[in-house]
């Protein structure tokens, strides 16, 4: 009997609804690393697949966004365990991905885990810092409350293709806004593989909906998807295809996060992407009276 076995190549999927449906057009491309030696097919995704993605974000939006702020943080912070126990994964598709020494990419997923944690802690706490009581000349309590926004479509970095990819999803989901989000093109299997990891965790199905393939051919009906109501440009050409899915983006007034060109995906990232999302509610509620016995309800 030979002792030489054959290698089983790993099929990678896509992740919508919570299930790994291959591409509807059954099409793929091949991935390389950054020498060029091949890597994996990915699925090559089609606008069927993105119309697919949007219907699972949306039904998913429901209860997620009803859930309270802290069950978003356990399920955020259940998710960064299951990246902590697949580390060893994600350092070697990182360092293939991006053509960095094993220790360098080892730096980049302990920050995205880390990074993911840091989100995880802020989901009771951003509606602290965003919202509360405002100050009106009258007899009425005047509250103001943050709120998700919906469904968001997010083009991943195309440079980083894990702790940048964590750093766009993390903050969307939250703040309790459902998401589908478009792979790196060149670099997608970080991201596939991460849907593993969700499927796997507490996410429910449909919050992450992970589409590989062709950047603009998949950003251009997302951006002018209906029942999208936001989407983040991180990944998309700041010179062409950007401005194009902004024009898009317009039709039905979708909330816009522009590219910005250089970004340190390292450096502390604030509170800025998690507010770019949140619509602000506004309740009035008359306190009565006051009078010289005091207040009446």
């Amino acid at each position: 009997m030979s002792d030489v076995r054959l290698s089983v190549f790993k099929t990678y999927k896509l992740y919508v609804g919570g299930k790994f449906p291959r591409s509807e057009s059954g099409r793929v491309y091949e991935v390389t690393d950054a020498k060029g030696k091949w890597l994996a097919n990915a699925p090559l995704s089609s606008r069927k697949d993105a119309r697919d993605a949007v219907v699972a974000a949306r039904k998913a939006f429901g209860a997620w966004s009803g859930a309270t702020a802290y069950n978003r943080g356990q399920v955020l912070y259940r998710v960064a365990e299951m990246l902590e126990g697949r580390k060893d994964q994600f350092v070697r598709e990182v360092a293939e991905a991006e053509g960095l020494s094993k220790s360098k990419a080892a730096a980049q997923v302990d920050a995205a885990i880390d990074r993911w944690v840091w989100y995880a802690g802020w989901t009771d706490k951003i509606g602290q810092i965003v919202g509360g009581a405002n100050p009106v000349a009258g007899p009425f309590f005047n509250l103001s409350t943050p709120e998700p926004t919906g469904v968001v479509t997010v083009v991943a970095p195309q440079e980083s293709s894990f702790l940048g990819l964590v750093s766009v999803i993390a903050p969307v989901i939250a703040t309790g806004n459902t998401v589908v989000v478009i792979a790196s093109e060149k670099a997608p299997l970080p991201a596939l593989s991460l849907g593993e990891v969700l499927a796997t965790s507490d996410l429910p199905g449909g919050v992450v909906n992970v589409l590989s393939g062709r950047t603009a051919e998949l950003a251009a009906p997302l951006a002018a998807h209906q029942d999208v109501n936001a989407i983040d440009l991180t990944g998309a050409d700041e010179e062409q295809l950007a401005k194009e899915l902004e024009v898009a983006a317009a039709d039905n007034l979708k909330r816009v996060l522009r590219p910005r060109s250089g970004e340190d995906w390292s450096a502390d990232p604030g509170t800025g992407r998690m507010t770019a999302f949140l619509e602000t509610k506004t309740v009035w509620h008359p306190t009565g009276s006051l009078g010289a016995s005091g207040s009446a309800y």
